[in-house]
């Protein structure tokens, strides 16, 4: 059988087999991604399959690149492309999309075990940087009053209480950035 034909049946057994399965997304024929793990699981990882044009007999190209994977320490992300190489190596010259999806779900935990999330202080920076210019135009917004739209003012009449005032918890972003200078007191 040719590289193609080969490509062909595969492709066939890939779309049956993950058929109805959410982790499973074809990018195009001869490029996939699948989910390890459940979402919101800070150990998931995702991982893209790419088949070069003489797929099965030379290796596809495995990729962490993905979004999702932002997480995910670029140690973590070497040490399993490195796993997948070695099954790649193993099932040369064979259909090896599935069995490598199948390998990284079995192995996931071996896999992730010195995974420890990376996006703590990135994100909450990122997150107050968003935020902090948003709150210097409502105050803004406050002096001027009288020059606010009936939906500007419904909107604000919306966000505070009878007496003007922002219900509680509204500035979650100065909450975040305190426990984070603090510490957590549940390891007590």
């Amino acid at each position: 059988m040719s590289a193609n034909e080969d490509q062909e049946m595969e492709l066939e057994a890939l779309r049956s087999i993950y058929e109805g399965d959410e982790s499973f997304r074809e990018l195009s024929p001869v490029s996939f991604q699948y989910r390890i793990g459940e979402n919101g699981d800070p150990k998931a990882f995702l991982i893209e399959i790419s088949w070069t044009e003489t797929y099965p007999q030379t290796p596809p190209i495995i990729s962490m690149n993905a979004f999702f994977n932002n997480t995910i320490s670029s140690a973590v992300k070497q040490s399993i492309l490195a796993k997948l190489q070695e099954a790649v190596e193993v099932n040369l010259g064979t259909a090896m999309t599935y069995t490598l999806f199948e390998y990284a779900k079995d192995s996931k935990e071996q896999l992730m075990e010195n995974h420890h999330p990376v996006h703590s202080a990135a994100s909450i920076s990122n997150i107050i940087s968003v935020e902090t210019p948003n709150t210097a135009p409502s105050s803004k917004k406050k002096d001027k009053k009288e020059q606010l739209s009936k939906a500007q003012k419904r909107k604000l009449a919306d966000k505070t209480d009878h007496k003007g005032e922002l219900p509680r918890g509204w500035n979650w972003v100065d909450v975040v950035k305190h426990l984070s200078k603090t510490g957590s007191k549940d390891d007590e």
